[in-house]
């Protein structure tokens, strides 16, 4: 048990000396991106939940666009969804910061669902660093708290696909309209162990896009799995390579593009974070803002003649009510200009 009463575990790796490696299509895959293919790949995107009698339940918002993490340059991957299951709010946001050729430098990813009585949160933080893969996970079921931790050498990690990367990678698949047979990559199951990850094409079919029907490419991912059934995902892409559909198979659940993206993306509409509605930036939000707090009343504390000093200003700006306000508090401040020590040349 740790010290705020939450089991810690460790995971380790394949087990039975199992080696889960990717497939040399798969690397070769990767490797062979173009730089013009990744441009084609930056840009924010947005569909509608909805339940299988067509309600509305939420969004799924993926935006995509150049950055720099520690000065080396990259790739800014950011996507969230929020909305409902069965009445209960739940939402997943992934932000990763990604190379040209889909190596992952640094993903968080965090789940939330509030159910009656109490909520479940789950964060996984994953960071390149000195040559290893550094996994850290915390599960929140109500008040019971489970740290697991993992670390990989990156050398057998050739290949890996995340969450994150894995949005970006269909996006270069579906503009390629190409998936080679035998694709495999590794990712990570929910307790950090290696698995495989396989892509395959579903071909063409058309599409009803708000008053349109178009040809979409399909793309399947199957996430597979140590002691359950794999997940399965659906995506129908547009020739541009925007999202057009998203389900994962046996769920009610479907995400659909509304609009075509030339209606949508008209001068760049940037996408509407709902801050309130995700734990993980409410929760980032209140720390940051508890942390300044702390950090401005400890300077107060240092400096007590800052209380003074605006005090009396105070005072004497309420007794005279000039009408130039500005004007009288250059007057009264600038006295104090000639007490700041010379300037060193």
């Amino acid at each position: 048990m740790d010290d705020a009463g939450g089991a810690i575990s460790v995971a380790e790796g394949p087990k039975h000396g199992e080696k889960l490696t990717a497939s040399d299509k798969a690397v070769t895959y990767i490797s062979n991106i173009e730089p013009s293919e990744l441009q084609r790949c930056v840009f924010p995107e947005s569909l509608v939940t909805v339940s299988e009698d067509g309600r509305d339940l939420g969004r799924f918002d993926v935006a995509v666009e150049f950055a720099r993490r520690l000065e080396q340059p990259c790739v800014l991957l950011h996507a969230q969804s929020h909305g409902a299951n069965d009445g209960s709010p739940c939402g997943t946001t992934v932000t990763a910061y990604i190379t040209v050729d889909l190596e992952v430098l640094e993903e968080d990813h965090y789940e939330y669902v509030k159910l009656a009585g109490h909520s479940v949160e789950k964060k996984c933080h994953m960071v390149q660093h000195e040559g290893q893969m550094l996994i850290d996970k915390v599960t929140t079921v109500g008040e019971e708290v489970t740290k697991e931790s993992a670390s990989y050498p990156m050398s057998v990690l050739r290949g890996l696909v995340t969450e994150g990367s894995s949005l970006l990678l269909m996006r270069l698949i579906a503009l390629r309209r190409e998936v080679p047979e035998h694709m495999a990559f590794v990712s990570f199951d929910q307790h950090m162990r290696i698995i495989h990850t396989t892509f395959s094409e579903l071909g063409l079919k058309q599409l009803e896009v708000g008053s349109e029907v178009l040809e979409v490419f399909g793309v399947q991912r199957i996430v597979h799995s140590v002691e359950s059934s794999p997940s399965t995902w659906q995506c129908y892409f547009l020739d541009d390579g925007h999202l057009a559909s998203r389900i994962q198979v046996g769920s009610p659940i479907t995400m659909k593009l509304l609009q075509l993206p030339s209606t949508i993306e008209k001068g760049f509409e940037k996408i509407q974070l709902v801050w309130e509605e995700d734990m993980q930036m409410c929760s980032n939000f209140m720390d940051r803002k508890e942390e300044l707090k702390a950090d401005h009343a400890s300077y107060l504390r240092q400096h007590p003649e800052i209380r003074a000093l605006i005090s009396d200003f105070l005072q004497l700006l309420l007794l005279r009510k000039p009408d130039d306000v500005l004007l009288f508090a250059k007057e009264y401040f600038l006295p104090f200009a000639s007490c700041r020590p010379p300037e060193q040349t």
